[in-house]
């Protein structure tokens, strides 16, 4: 992923925009084991804990890789790592995030 536009060179800016951009996805990839989607209206999703740790330079202007998996996903609660390297296949950041994941029965779904 990248930005679609460039942004000035301060790396508290990028870091900003990478911290914002890094919470996309992550609990996301708790769900694939499970055949389920926080999509779907009876899926209740939310965010724990959520941690990142900067390692290097980088430009969120540019292209960055996220690899993200998910080491278990149970009784309701879910964790996501991800690592984001650069276009150089440097690691740029860590991130964990832990969270709550439902299915609520359909009746008690919004819209349900």
């Amino acid at each position: 992923f990248k930005l679609s536009e460039q942004v000035d060179d301060s790396p508290e800016l990028h870091r900003a925009l990478l911290a914002y951009a890094s919470d996309f996805h992550l609990l996301g990839t708790t769900t694939f084991p499970h055949g389920i989607s926080y999509y779907q209206p009876n899926v209740q999703v939310a965010s724990l804990d959520h941690a990142l740790w900067f390692h290097r330079p980088f430009r969120a202007d540019d292209w960055l890789l996220y690899a993200i998996d998910s080491p278990s996903a149970q009784g309701a609660r879910g964790l996501a790592r991800g690592q984001i390297f650069d276009r150089s296949g440097k690691l740029v950041a860590s991130t964990v995030q832990e969270g709550m994941i439902r299915v609520l029965d359909p009746a008690k779904a919004p819209g349900g």
